[in-house]
């Protein structure tokens, strides 16, 4: 008979701070003997998940607790994680010095008792068991917490398990690693080879021939803890899934696993065979690309994210027709298509796609029109408004000059051919696309070292020409407060740049924010006495855009300020909801392009409402800033793209 105290915890486990609660051991509370050795030197240490059979008795042999099914118990094996799972600590302290398979007994004269069954295996006093004060394990009606009991274990297995949900009911254990790291999760589909079984019992399930399982993630069409685990799996791990029948709750669509509902216990072997990428790719619903083929390398550092030039081959066709298709570059022997993303070149829909695909990944690619032709050229055969399905293949891709190596003029060479780019697809209508252009071009400056004075000027010239043509792209897209910020970077450095003060103030204008536009337009005039006529007409233009604010508020206040005092509360209530005054107020009027040096000069218009009293027209415009500047009007976009 073997006495365990704590010196007896293998070194390993005492080597690491520990979770499992430090007890003292006293002579004799905890005894155990081997009858058969396990499997190798290994031992259970904190982490582990440990199963087991076991057999509680007293000491005058009466079976008080079992879980084996020849004696009264469930059948079902006990599955729990050393450290983390609340066990007696008989079972905590004992169990950390069996190795796999071993099995052991309290004396001789217990093996004769007992021979047609295994015999106990740790000896336990009551401080160890369930007679401990502070046992965090409920204790079993009528047990007899204050008496000496023998326990028998039989050790199954042990190994480091993932602990999948918190509780513990649904664990995994990797047999074979898979590759990379992508996941499923919603709206991802797997193809799956799985066998199931009651854990320490026999088999009820079992797919391993024909096609794997194909299952799509989020229609519950796996057990949820069983889906859970299956979604920490990379594409061909092969792992032991652990779980509770708490977590085998079937859906009326769930595969059929023939799982009892007396089942406790449940463990699935599954293999990950096929990860098929499923994306809503701007999160509506209206672009949907799902990967048919793997391609080759890893998702997404291998994909052409950046503008690069793509090779694809492609089929489009219109699902609402029949899938007709209306191209196709295969046919007749074509050649693969060859363009540069970022350029425009093809639908939205579909070079969005293409960033997110590996050399050589087949996808089926499905959009509503608004990513696929309401915004580009549409072919004859395409009805306006109607969804397209691309199938396409990327063959290869070559990433954007790298100017690693390049001087600094040859490096200023390739900005100026992307600005160039840029230029083109602003004066096409792309504009985020050209933003796009011009923030690349930025990002890359961040890494270029000037060689002199000159090239600095240079540098920073084009720098802020970049900066200015980024803020453009904010205003035709009626992102007014980030045109301001982006002037802000280019005037922080050059308070008196005049471009970046006209840019700014027609940003302040469509805010509402007109004393900061009159500030810039008038400054342009101190800077630079050449542009007095733009600027002229630049502050005329807000002098309108004042007035037509004033009318559209004082109708909205009709009578506010005709009121007296006593009679506020009442006229208040004519006033409407300020989100009703901002819809009306917000005009998205596309302006063509001009230079600030070359646009035509409005003629003056009729002062409309010039007789209004001074003095309610002075509270209005109080009132205005008070109220966060909500009257937006027309657009004065005079954006200038250098």
């Amino acid at each position: 008979m073997e006495e365990l105290a704590s010196s007896d915890v293998p070194n390993k486990l005492k080597k690491k701070e520990s979770k499992m609660k430090k007890r003292v051991i006293t002579p004799g509370a905890l005894l155990k003997a081997v009858v058969r050795s396990g499997e190798g030197t290994k031992r259970p240490v904190e982490g582990d998940q440990i199963i087991f059979h076991y057999v509680t008795r007293t000491n005058q042999g009466v079976v008080v607790e079992t879980s084996r099914s020849d004696f009264g118990g469930k059948g079902v094996p006990l599955r729990l994680v050393l450290g983390k799972s609340k066990m007696i600590a008989g079972w905590e302290e004992g169990i950390t010095t069996m190795a796999k398979g071993e099995i052991a007994m309290v004396s001789e004269q217990a093996r004769k008792t007992h021979d047609h069954v295994l015999s106990p295996s740790l000896k336990v006093q009551p401080e160890l068991h369930y007679g401990d004060p502070e046992c965090p394990v409920p204790v079993p009606e009528n047990f007899p917490v204050s008496d000496e009991l023998l326990y028998e274990v039989e050790l199954f297995n042990f190994c480091k398990a993932k602990i999948i949900t918190e509780d513990l009911g649904v664990t995994k254990v990797v047999l074979e690693e898979g590759e990379g790291w992508e996941t499923a999760r919603p709206p991802y589909e797997v193809k799956l080879w799985i066998t199931g079984r009651i854990l320490g019992g026999s088999t009820f399930f079992t797919h391993k021939e024909c096609d794997p399982i194909h299952v799509e993630f989020g229609k519950e069409q796996l057990p949820e803890g069983l889906e859970k685990a299956v979604g920490t799996m990379t594409r061909k791990e092969k792992s032991i899934i652990y779980i509770s029948s708490s977590y085998c709750t079937n859906s009326s669509n769930a595969y059929k696993l023939n799982i009892s509902p007396q089942a406790q216990e449940l463990e699935f072997e599954v293999q990950l065979v096929q990860l098929i990428q499923v994306r809503d790719m701007f999160g509506d619903g209206g672009l949907i690309k799902r990967r048919l083929r793997d391609g080759l390398g890893e998702f997404p550092v291998d994909c052409p994210l950046q503008d690069s030039v793509l090779r694809v081959h492609y089929k489009a066709m219109l699902p609402d027709d029949g899938g007709r298709i209306f191209i196709d570059t295969r046919s007749n022997g074509g050649e693969p298509v060859e363009f540069a993303s970022g350029e425009g070149v093809v639908p939205e829909g579909l070079e969005a796609s293409l960033r997110l695909m590996l050399p050589g990944e087949l996808a089926l690619i499905n959009s509503v029109s608004k990513y696929a032709y309401d915004k580009f050229q549409r072919p004859e055969s395409v009805p306006e408004g109607a969804s397209v399905q691309w199938e396409v293949e990327l063959l290869e891709f070559e990433s954007a000059k790298d100017w690693t190596g390049l001087n600094f003029q040859e490096i200023m060479a390739e900005a100026d051919s992307i600005k160039t780019t840029g230029n083109r697809l602003f004066k096409e209508g792309k504009h985020e696309l050209a933003k796009a252009k011009y923030e690349k071009v930025l990002r890359d400056f961040r890494h270029v070292n000037p060689g002199s004075d000159e090239e600095a000027k240079e540098l920073q010239d084009t720098n802020n020409a970049l900066q200015l043509n980024v803020a453009a792209c904010y205003h035709k897209l009626h992102e007014y407060i980030k045109c301001i910020e982006t002037c802000n970077k280019v005037l922080e450095g050059n308070p008196h740049h005049v471009k970046g003060l006209f840019r700014r103030g027609t940003a302040y204008m469509e805010t509402g924010d007109f004393d900061e536009a009159r500030a810039d337009f008038k400054q342009m005039i101190t800077v630079d006495k050449a542009v007095t006529v733009d600027a002229t007409a630049a502050l005329q233009k807000l002098k309108q855009k004042e007035r037509e604010a004033e009318l559209k508020a004082k109708k909205q206040f009709k009578g506010l300020f005709d009121l007296k005092p006593g009679e506020l509360s009442e006229g208040l209530e004519e006033v409407k909801p300020v989100s009703e005054i901002h819809e009306k107020t917000v005009v998205n009027e596309e302006l063509p392009i001009a230079s600030m040096d070359q646009h035509q000069h409005s003629k003056h218009e009729t002062e409309e409402g010039s007789h209004e009293s001074p003095r309610a027209s002075s509270r209005l415009l109080r009132l205005l800033k008070g109220g966060e500047h909500l009257i937006r009007t027309v657009t004065f976009g005079k954006c200038t793209i250098l």
